[in-house]
């Protein structure tokens, strides 16, 4: 009896660490993960590896088999005779659908897969335009000059000088990549030649340099919609790089940035602001003008105001963007307390003094006035 037939196999089920009614999807992902753990490229110079893989290989070409896997599950290895194992790691499986997935390019399948389309779309554009606050709250059309790549007009983007467009590589034979024979794998790799177009451009267009395109100059309209904010983006589709060789063009993005405004701040949809009174228009009470961005209002001020105390003014805030409607402007009032008297305006106030009385004992801040402070 010769020394091979002496030699104890492994169950096939085990080296693959499988349950014997595992489906063809679990033998699959199983042999997947164990040639990529062992393959001999990973495992330079490790002997104990190689012959892992090859044990894992020879394991799934039974398995994958419908025929061999019947023969193996019925008489185990003595069922399979000579239509076992024939050397081959991959038997009938292709090996870009054993290995596709995990090594990408370095296993690439079909032979007769044609390199990559020259199409290409567009690079998009970002252009970052400054408005005014009010413009941001009522809208605006404005015109922008943005810098994008366009067809060459002498070549009409073929980027050749006759306009036929490029040629079949010859290195490649247009398939894009260039395959080698390594041990039982075919390997493939881009095209140096061509850069994985399986194309070249013999006659180059003088005036873009075969890239088909060239930079201008682009004015374009834009509309901002009445409560924008800042940062808001506005997409116009297709107004970005003309794509390449007929590709779709790019996007181009409005990125807005509003300035500050010298009264008011932004709360959402409201507005924001202080106002100034003083000490008998907050006892007394009193009408004054308050500016807004639509114009002068009137807002009266009631007897025995406090400082701190707001007024909301109903529409006179931010459009909501793309529906009806605005958000309010709220006036905040602030009892400024004068710091240069005449002689006459303090004897006036030390009489008046003497009839009000105030208690000067510390009190606890109310819960209302502890929340608002919060949350300012």
């Amino acid at each position: 009896m010769s020394r091979t037939e002496n030699v104890i196999k492994a169950d096939y089920y085990e080296v693959l660490g499988v349950s014997r009614t595992a489906s063809d999807q679990e033998l699959k992902a199983a042999y997947r993960k164990l040639a990529l753990q062992h393959h001999p490229d990973r495992n330079p110079g490790n002997k104990e590896a190689e012959e892992r893989f090859k044990e894992c290989s020879e394991a799934y070409q039974v398995l994958s088999d419908p025929q061999k896997r019947a023969a193996y599950d019925r008489f185990g290895h003595a069922g399979l005779g000579a239509s076992g194992f024939d050397g081959n790691p991959f038997g009938a499986q292709d090996i870009g659908d054993i290995f596709g997935d995990l090594f990408g390019e370095m296993f690439n399948i079909g032979g007769g897969r044609r390199g990559q389309s020259r199409v290409q779309k567009g690079r998009d554009i970002r252009y970052d335009l400054t408005i005014e606050f009010e413009e941001a709250v009522f809208g605006k059309e404005t015109k922008v000059m943005i810098q994008r790549m366009e067809a060459c007009s002498d070549c009409r983007g073929t980027g050749t000088a006759s306009g036929r467009g490029p040629t079949t590589c010859p290195h490649c034979q247009g398939r894009g990549q260039v395959r080698y024979q390594q041990g039982f794998f075919s390997i493939a790799r881009t095209c140096s030649y061509c850069g994985g177009s399986g194309t070249i451009v013999s006659d180059p267009c003088t005036t873009c340099r075969g890239e088909g395109r060239v930079e201008r100059q682009h004015e374009i309209a834009v509309s901002i919609p009445a409560g924008v904010e800042d940062g808001t983006r506005i997409r116009y589709q297709g107004e970005g790089d003309t794509g390449r060789f007929g590709g779709p063009g790019g996007d181009l993005y409005i990125v807005l940035r509003v300035r500050q405004h010298k009264v008011f701040d932004r709360d959402g949809n409201d507005l924001r602001c202080l106002i100034p009174i003083s000490f008998p228009q907050a006892a007394l009470g009193a009408e004054i003008n308050l500016e807004t961005l639509d114009g002068a209002v009137k807002l009266k001020i009631p007897e025995g105001a406090q400082s701190g105390q707001e007024f909301r003014i109903r529409g006179k805030g931010v459009p909501h963007l793309n529906e009806y409607g605005r958000g309010d402007l709220i006036a905040q009032i602030v009892v400024r307390t004068p710091t240069k008297l005449t002689k006459a305006q303090k004897e006036l106030l030390r009489q008046l003094g003497e009839t009000i009385t105030v208690e000067n004992t510390p009190t606890a801040r109310s819960l209302l006035e502890k929340v608002k402070e919060m949350f300012s």
